[in-house]
This record gives structure tokens, sequence and C-alpha cells, in this order.
């Protein structure tokens, strides 16, 4: 997990796998959409293949690269908790429908009964 999260801290690396997210690309392919020296995008393509967050394979003289999202899984589930309720945020909002309930009860109560003749 350590190693995708670091895979993804750099903007230029995240950038790959967004133009990856729409299919495989040529490594020179993918050189071209970045005003950053050729070798540069090598290296960070080996940072992303070494994360295993893509694939690689050489076709002809070409190395076509294929996001795989797995590695992502695991670094998805760990942020999720920071996102999820916690078991306070469950009781509290229990809580305030148990609140609602009885306030509408009480005014219920409170209004003479209209059926009465």
């Amino acid at each position: 997990m350590d190693d995708v999260a670091a895979a993804i801290a750099d903007p230029v690396r995240r950038e790959i796998l967004v133009l990856l997210r729409g299919g495989s690309l040529p490594a020179g392919t993918i050189a071209e959409r970045f005003a950053i020296s050729r070798p540069a995008v090598s290296r960070h393509l080996r940072v992303l293949r070494e994360s295993g967050l893509v694939r690689d394979e050489t076709s002809g003289r070409q190395r076509i690269y294929t996001l795989d999202p797995a590695p992502l899984t695991d670094l998805a589930a760990w942020l999720a908790g920071f996102t999820r309720p916690s078991g306070w945020e469950h009781r509290l909002d229990a809580l305030e429908t148990e609140v609602h309930r009885a306030r509408r009860d009480r005014r219920a109560a409170a209004r003479p009964e209209e059926n009465t003749a």
C-alpha cells in the first residue's frame, strides 16, 4: 500500500494513470503529453510499473502500458475508513430520530381530538 500511495503522490504519475484509464498507450504517446523529457516520463512509468499500477508489454519496438487498478483496492479501503461514519455518528443519528419522534408524539398528544363529536 505504501508503494501505491507513493506512486500516486506525484501529479505526473496521476496524470499518466488518468491517460491510461482510457485504454492502453505506447510509452511514446504518453511521453508526448508532457512537457518533461522522455527519460523523466520513463522514470515515472517505471515507478508506476514497480508499484503494480501499470503493466507493460513489448510490441515490436514499442512498449505498451496498461492500467492495473487492483493495487488501489487496499488503499481505497484504508481511505474509506476516514470517510465512513463512525459508530458514534450512527448513534447520534438514531438519537436525532428519537428526538424528532418524541416531539411529534408530544405535539399530537397536546392537540385536542378533532374527531370528537
